[in-house]
């Protein structure tokens, strides 16, 4: 048996292995576009960041974090119920202290009966008032704020050295299975190929 053939699997190997590794960096690299034999090359991410940019905005802007599920959860009742006692206790302080001290002969007719009854008043006005309020001013905030356009520009904006940066750190373990298996498939074909040639001599 040629012992030079049992070479095959390891070159096999080192070849899938780099192959994979190559193909890896480039999803990142080269940053700028640069003319080889009559195509240009560049790398993935630098070259579809602005498209990257505009799909992760619009599914931050119409999925993740759209303005219709943010006015929903701020105009629960369950967030007014949250706040009432520090809205009772201003209103306490309003009408025991602060009243006196601006109209002290209003005051001076004001019992705790009273501010008791002008409290639940003004307690039950707010709950009709809160969900209104918070709905037109989710209307005016999402005129004044495009989040689609803020993701977008933020994206766009990343240093291509930030962006693969934040890729490595959420798929390393991915990336090295990627190029171990790559070794592995090598490593395989180069010894069917060596049995196939040893079996045909």
């Amino acid at each position: 048996m040629n012992y030079w053939l049992l070479l095959i699997p390891v070159i096999s190997a080192f070849i899938g292995w780099f192959t994979n590794w190559i193909a890896i960096k480039m999803l990142f690299h080269p940053r700028e576009p640069f003319k080889f034999l009559g195509l240009t090359i560049q790398g993935i991410f630098p070259k579809r960041q602005q498209q990257f940019a505009e799909k992760l905005g619009k599914l931050v802007s119409e999925e993740l974090l759209s303005f219709k599920d943010i006015s929903h959860k701020i105009t629960d009742p369950s967030n007014l119920d949250q706040l009432l006692p520090y809205v009772e206790d201003h209103i306490d302080n309003f009408l025991k202290v602060k009243l006196k001290e601006s109209m002290p002969v209003v005051g001076m007719f004001i019992g705790d009966k009273t501010v008791g009854q002008l409290k639940a008043v003004f307690v039950e006005e707010l709950r009709e008032l809160f969900p209104t309020l918070m709905e037109r001013y989710m209307v005016s905030l999402q005129e004044q704020l495009d989040l689609e356009k803020i993701v977008v520009e933020k994206v766009r904006s990343f240093s291509s050295d930030k962006l693969e940066e934040i890729l490595l750190q959420i798929m390393a373990k991915e990336f090295r299975f990627v190029e171990i298996l790559g070794g592995v498939v090598g490593l395989l074909i180069g010894m069917v190929q060596v049995a196939i040639t040893y079996f045909a001599a």
